[in-house]
């Protein structure tokens, strides 16, 4: 696990800057990236924790070395909880924590396949927003990002 720290500030205006400003606020976040799931598939992180959540990348339907999972919506989307679960873990927070879910399908024909083991991991009905995308990284068809809570 790689854990890299950086100090951003908030002007009065929102915008973020990486200079310091009088009557600003800093808010540090850290990045996190593991190997379980495997290698982020681009230039960003696993997540970014902050002291207000943690900020979960979308987590595809592949195993721990990276291999995309065959199979039925079910084991997909399996696949991709348990990867949001080991990075929640690695970020000291965990499925139960989690305050907001975003879910992408490439077909809403899978949206009650997906549901009926969704319901199983993450049981507590945070909000959430399931939205149909024309395609997805590796030509897979579920990809779910979300944010939590730290652990406290």
């Amino acid at each position: 696990m790689r854990r890299e720290k950086q100090v951003y500030v908030v002007s009065p205006r929102g915008l973020l800057q990486q200079s310091i400003a009088q009557s600003s606020q800093l808010i540090e976040f850290t990045r996190l990236d593991t190997n379980k799931p495997a290698t982020a598939i681009g230039p960003y992180s696993h997540a970014v924790q902050t002291p207000f959540g943690v900020f979960v990348s979308g987590q595809l339907p592949a195993d721990f070395e990276g291999n995309l999972v065959e199979g039925t919506m079910r084991e997909k989307t399996e696949a991709v909880l348990k990867n949001l679960q080991e990075v929640l873990v690695t970020a000291k927070s965990s499925l139960d924590r989690i305050v907001k879910v975003q879910v992408f399908l490439t077909d809403m024909k899978d949206f009650a396949e997906m549901n009926e083991e969704y319901e199983k991991w993450i049981t507590h009905r945070p909000a959430r927003s399931c939205v149909a995308v024309k395609e997805l990284p590796k030509g897979v068809n579920i990809e779910i990002e979300c944010i939590a809570l730290p652990c406290p």
